[in-house]
């Protein structure tokens, strides 16, 4: 077997990491493992297959404390730096085998979490300039832990409300409606836990927010995307499905409008037979467009980032853990359970919902990419090394499945940097110590062109099986895709994504670069669900949230109950993964 790709970062840059990552936010609760740790910590990362979920966290730190009756506790932060998932490991002589739950901070740029002694037993202390939580959710024989697991909530508060327990959920009726009644009970009005973290526990920590500027009037956002590069821009009838400010009368191809009550969001749609024949007539670059893709309808929404934070979160079964049934040869080893060495991500559980505590920002979810059998390369060179390059994944700095050189990546830093590129052996070293969130899907559709700068479509674009672009169950290569770009105008950052209504990977890059794109990937393909797009206008505390999908078909994935319209990812769990976009404080 052939495994490349991954090196260890070297002895100078553990401690440098070391010095540049334990700054203030690690003074309190759980910080990074000294150097020699961190060291055999990245080794076994680095090696063919770690084999555990805790061994893919490169990072990780824990801490035990001991108890009467036998009782032994063990916190372990996934990744200190991003100090948002935590595993708590239980056990004493009246249990009879450890009990093991997957924790999330629900603030972590506000809350530190550590263990600590309190008497002769184990608490764990939720702390930050003053505030403090103490509990041991453990205790008694109901304890609250045991009390939060049998709830159907994906996210169980516990500890006054600090931190979640995350629950192993179906996407079942009951328990979309039990999600349904928290939310509006909890985190959209009245004494919810949006206001009690935000309101009585953060104090004056967004003291700042109230002397920053207001958002950019929409017009010169509008002028500062420009026009797209086409050849014509008829007025189009069809709209996507949410209201558009100027668009009474229909939307002309290639330009921008701004989506109402959505500030920094914005709207356009095209086909791609209007494309210049300046970007469209280029030979040797992708391949000739057919007469239904040329006439098919392209509807993108573009994000300005100043406005957004986004974030990804995977879904209860997808994208997966263990083999593609696609590598083959040297690219699969059937002696391992998976690319990683796991086939499941226990005791971490995935619930593929937005967390309650960032309901009352969400303006924007989309389906993040493949699943697993299709997220792998069937054919070319892909296929046959670095375990047929499955494509990687890591939420809140937790890694779940490793980034692989050569995939195009969606990525976030702890400092909120949002990129996409092409991954490389360099940023497994610089990068991967900062990341946040990160999704990989394929190979670039468009990408900067090292000697000029200029974005051309990535030398696979024309190849189907090379490219692993899959197609329609009837194998045909041309079917319904979603696909997602950045663009940086004047050093201003905007993330567009994209709904084809038919298009090869040709017509995709054909699209982006007329859009004038820096750097373009698919999504996902085949059907609406899988290139779900729902916006969410900002509400009034009393109000229900509200999605507004980009085309009207999508909405049937949303789920009609009793009491309204719960939306997909935000108001129930989801088995898909995807990623969402987050007003700023």
């Amino acid at each position: 077997m052939t495994f490349t790709g991954y090196r260890a970062l070297t002895a100078t840059g553990l401690s440098a990491l070391l010095f540049t990552l334990s700054g203030p936010a690690l003074a309190n609760g759980i910080g990074l493992p000294d150097e020699e740790t961190l060291a055999a910590q990245m080794e076994v990362y680095n090696s063919d297959a770690p084999g555990s979920i805790y061994a893919l966290q490169p990072f990780r730190n824990e801490m035990t404390l001991t108890g009467e009756d036998g009782l032994e506790v063990t916190l372990t932060s996934m990744n200190p730096m991003v100090n948002a998932w935590f595993i708590l490991r239980v056990d004493s002589d009246e249990m009879s085998r450890p009990r093991y739950y997957h924790l999330e901070n629900a603030a972590p740029d506000f809350w530190q979490i550590s263990l600590e002694m309190d008497g002769n037993d184990p608490i764990i202390l939720i702390e930050n300039d003053g505030d403090e939580v103490e509990c041991s959710p453990w205790e008694g024989r109901s304890s609250e832990l045991e009390e939060a697991r049998a709830e159907t909530l994906p996210y169980a508060p516990i500890c006054d409300s600090t931190m979640y327990l995350r629950n192993r959920v179906s996407g079942s009726r009951t328990t979309r409606e039990a999600v349904a009644e928290f939310l509006r009970e909890n985190v959209l009005f009245g004494d919810s836990i949006v206001n009690l973290i935000k309101g009585t526990l953060f104090r004056d920590a967004y003291l700042e927010s109230s002397d920053e500027a207001e958002s950019e009037d929409p017009g010169a956002v509008v002028e500062a995307l420009g026009q797209a590069n086409l050849g014509r821009f008829p007025v189009m009838r069809a709209a996507p499905g949410f209201d558009l400010v100027g668009a009474e009368g229909g939307m002309e191809a290639g330009s921008w409008y701004q989506v109402e009550d959505a500030p920094g969001i914005y709207a356009s749609m095209m086909q791609p037979g209007m494309i210049s024949d300046d970007i469209l007539n280029r030979s040797g670059e992708t391949n000739w467009l057919d007469g239904v893709e040329r006439g098919a309808n392209v509807y993108l929404v573009a994000f300005d980032m100043r406005e957004f934070e986004i974030g990804y979160e995977l879904g209860t079964d997808h994208p997966g853990f263990e083999w593609s049934s696609r590598p083959h040869g040297a690219g699969r080893d059937w002696s391992i359970p998976g690319p990683d060495g796991i086939s499941s991500p226990d005791p971490l559980v995935m619930v593929g919902m937005l967390s309650p505590s960032l309901t009352d920002r969400v303006a924007a979810t989309f389906t993040g990419g493949y699943k697993r059998d299709h997220g792998a390369f069937r054919y070319g060179d892909m296929a046959t090394f670095n375990h047929g390059h499955h494509y990687g994944f890591l939420v809140n700095g937790t890694v779940l499945s490793r980034l692989w050189p050569g995939l195009s990546t969606i990525y976030v830093t702890n400092d909120g940097t949002f990129g996409m590129t092409t991954w490389t052996e360099e940023l497994n070293e610089e990068l991967l110590p900062h990341l946040r969130f990160a999704r990989q899907n394929g190979v670039p559709l468009i990408h900067p062109d090292p000697e000029t700068g200029e974005s051309v479509p990535g030398d696979r674009v024309t190849q189907w099986g090379a490219g692993n672009w899959s197609g329609s169950a009837d194998a045909q290569l041309r079917t319904l895709r979603a696909g997602s770009c950045l663009r940086e105008v004047d050093g201003r950052q905007f993330l567009i994504y994209a709904y084809f209504s038919t298009a090869t990977p040709s017509a995709m890059a054909r699209t982006f670069q007329a859009y004038h794109c820096d750097y373009a990937m698919l999504m996902d393909m085949n059907s609406q669900e899988h290139t779900y797009m729902a916006l969410y206008p900002e509400i009034e505390d009393d109000e229900w949230i509200e999605a507004e999908h980009l085309v009207s078909g999508m909405s049937h994935v949303d789920q009609d109950t009793r009491n309204g319209t719960i939306p997909r990812f935000v108001g129930f769990a989801d088995n898909r993964d995807f990623f969402y976009l987050l007003r700023r404080e």
